[in-house]
């Protein structure tokens, strides 16, 4: 399938790790040019020399407004087809176990970050009429997960907000999709196998073998299975698709419409 986003630009943020890095690669597959972030400046640069002409990098921690405005000077006057807004999430834990700085610094991590660098980029696409936004959250929009209370809470925020969004541009030919990962084979499950051992007493592996088993399709995903899907979103096929949280998740969602 031609997805027709050869030459054209994209922003993918986090992209040296887990969901940002698979859609990272999907997309040079198709021909695409990216500009990258990560707070890594070595994994961004290695990314780079392998496809010198395909790849731009911005490093820094994208939560910041700094990174956020030298990512807007990077991309400069050009057109930008696209974004991919990802990040790592807050600290496992439980509701009884946070305190206010830590639900402040999920606001800082999870949300704040988010709306400042939409706000920021969505004039280049509406100078366009054209543009494609997707959201990586968690499925624990869907469904809450154990032990991710800040998450659980935060991510229900920028639904809340990308859904607005959504309605209000519309007719500007600029769509906003939210995924919602379940339980993946990504870096970011660490947190929670940690957590579960912690709580019960058991081995981090058998913390993982106990996720595998969750979702009805009995094992994780793959980063690339959902990039696959994040990539089609980016493009022009996905027109008359917008406001959506799709989980991809294995069947873990339990609901009529998860």
């Amino acid at each position: 399938m031609n997805l027709d986003i050869t030459k054209k630009l994209f922003l993918v943020t986090g992209a040296t790790s887990g969901f940002g890095k698979a859609i990272t690669e999907a997309l040079i597959k198709e021909g695409a040019h990216i500009i990258i972030n990560a707070r890594g400046e070595e994994k961004l640069t290695a990314l780079a020399e392998q496809h010198p002409h395909q790849i731009e990098t911005v490093a820094g921690d994208i939560t910041t407004d700094e990174t956020i405005s030298r990512v807007t000077r990077c991309i400069g006057e050009r057109a930008l087809s696209g974004m991919v807004i990802n990040a790592g999430g807050p600290p496992a834990m439980s509701f009884q176990e946070s305190d206010l700085t830590d639900w402040d610094k999920a606001y800082a991590s999870v949300l704040r970050w988010k709306v400042k660098l939409t706000q920021e980029l969505l004039p280049l696409l509406k100078r366009e009429n054209y543009g494609r936004i997707v959201y990586i959250e968690s499925v624990s929009v869907k469904q809450p997960v154990t032990n991710l209370v800040l998450s659980n809470s935060l991510r229900l925020a920028v639904v809340g907000f990308v859904k607005t969004l959504s309605q209000e541009i519309a007719s500007s030919g600029i769509t906003t999709n939210i995924l919602a990962p379940g339980y993946h084979a990504t870096p970011a499950m660490d947190r929670l196998f940690e957590k579960q051992s912690q709580t019960k007493g058991i081995t981090k592996q058998e913390a993982r073998n106990a996720f595998e088993k969750e979702p009805p399709v009995q094992r994780m995903g793959k980063a690339e299975e959902l990039a696959s899907l994040a990539v089609w979103l980016l493009s022009p096929s996905s027109g008359y698709l917008t406001g959506q949280t799709i989980s991809v998740d294995g069947g873990l969602v339990q609901g009529a419409f998860g």
